[in-house]
């Protein structure tokens, strides 16, 4: 017999700040999801409370590094090559764009500047260019992340010794539907991936997408399978399903905003200390969807007109949502290392100072007056 609604309320509320476990069961979440909406909004509030500023949502801007004609078979991705969805195929671009794009986002008040290439993996000849924009872009103040495909430790670890802070590799559906999704990589190639990227010291970006046709429980799997991952995701983006003409997906059924509403809320819940964010989809969600998903605990979004091929809401509606509902861009936290070279820094600045003062005292002994009386003694310098 399924839990009383008194049971399951009595089990959220022992932790209304947000304990951090990997345990989740499945039908632990789907409790969750069967919460009346009123009650799931207010928990998950306690839980954002205990750990963001409500108000600030941290803004990242994505660039398509390089588009299209990618050998992924993902039915809802416009740049795979198994669909003709009339996107041209894109060389890389070159490392000067992608830094005059990165001033731009950071300009318009990005702090994080992800870039994407529609890879399976990143060839070796293409990687050094990568690692130079990262360089480059990390050189501007912004924070950096990258989608490439799957990849391996010694890739990762290149990738970290540039200064890539995040890398992104989304899991996409539960393990049960992913084969209706995709054929050409396994579910467990996407968990290596991430395992790599863990192993290499980055930050995490991985989250899914709804309303590509799969069952209530299979939103549930997808967040358990993200919860087990230890430490959470640092990134988890919940993107609502762009139907692309084209691709196997353009004609499924329209996830209900409430639905996908109800996603966020137990995405916040299960793991307390990620930034959730609000990712493809937004160009078609009115104001009072996104309204109703910074409340429900999304703290993230992409900022810009694009997101790698699909639309995304212009800068300037953003804006003037954040100001209708009185929110923020989320500043960037100094790293412990950032800190550290900062207390340094002023430290080394300190010190020269004491440094220049006792060699302006030190002239000052050692100078004399030609007009004075007094001798100079040379012996004294000398001791000195």
């Amino acid at each position: 017999m399924p839990a009383s609604h008194e049971s399951r309320t009595a089990s959220l509320t022992l932790a209304p700040t947000g304990e951090v476990r990997h345990d989740w069961t499945v039908e632990e979440i789907e409790a969750l999801f069967a919460l009346p909406f009123n009650e799931l909004l207010f928990h998950t509030q306690h839980v954002h409370r205990a750990h963001f500023d409500p108000n600030a949502v941290q803004v990242s801007t994505l660039l398509s590094i390089k588009t299209g004609a990618c050998p992924e078979d993902c039915k809802y991705c416009p740049q795979s090559g198994h669909y003709n969805t009339g996107l041209g195929k894109e060389k890389l671009l070159e490392v000067e764009k992608v830094v005059e794009q990165a001033r731009a986002a950071r300009e318009a008040g990005a702090s994080r500047f992800c870039m994407g290439a529609a890879w399976k993996s990143p060839r070796e000849r293409d990687l050094d260019v990568v690692l130079e924009m990262v360089r480059q872009v990390k050189a501007l103040g912004l924070e950096t992340c990258m989608t490439l495909g799957m990849v391996d430790t010694d890739q990762a670890g290149r990738l970290a010794e540039a200064g890539l802070d995040y890398y992104n590799h989304n899991l996409d559906t539960s393990p049960e539907y992913y084969g209706e999704i995709i054929t050409t990589r396994t579910y467990a190639d996407r968990l290596e991936t991430l395992g790599n990227v863990r192993q290499a010291g980055m930050k995490v970006c991985s989250g899914g997408i709804l309303g590509m046709g799969e069952a209530p429980r299979d939103r549930a799997a997808l967040l358990q399978q993200l919860v087990r991952l230890e430490p959470h995701p640092e990134s988890v983006p919940i993107n609502m399903l762009v139907k692309v003409p084209g691709t196997p997906l353009e004609d499924v059924e329209d996830l209900d905003p409430i639905a996908f509403i109800r996603a966020i809320a137990v995405a916040r819940i299960l793991m307390p200390t990620s930034h959730v964010r609000l990712s493809a989809g937004r160009e078609q969600m009115t104001e009072s969807t996104q309204a109703l998903a910074f409340l429900a605990g999304a703290n993230s979004i992409f900022y810009g007109d694009q997101l790698l091929t699909t639309g995304n809401p212009q800068v300037d509606q953003d804006r003037a949502l954040f100001a209708k509902l009185g929110l923020h861009p989320e500043e960037v936290a100094k790293s412990a290392r950032e800190a550290c070279a900062d207390d340094q820094g002023q430290q080394a600045t300190l010190e020269a100072a004491m440094a220049r003062q006792a060699s302006q005292a030190r002239a000052a002994e050692l100078s004399y007056d030609a007009t004075a009386t007094k001798s100079y003694d040379a012996n004294a310098t000398t001791e000195a």
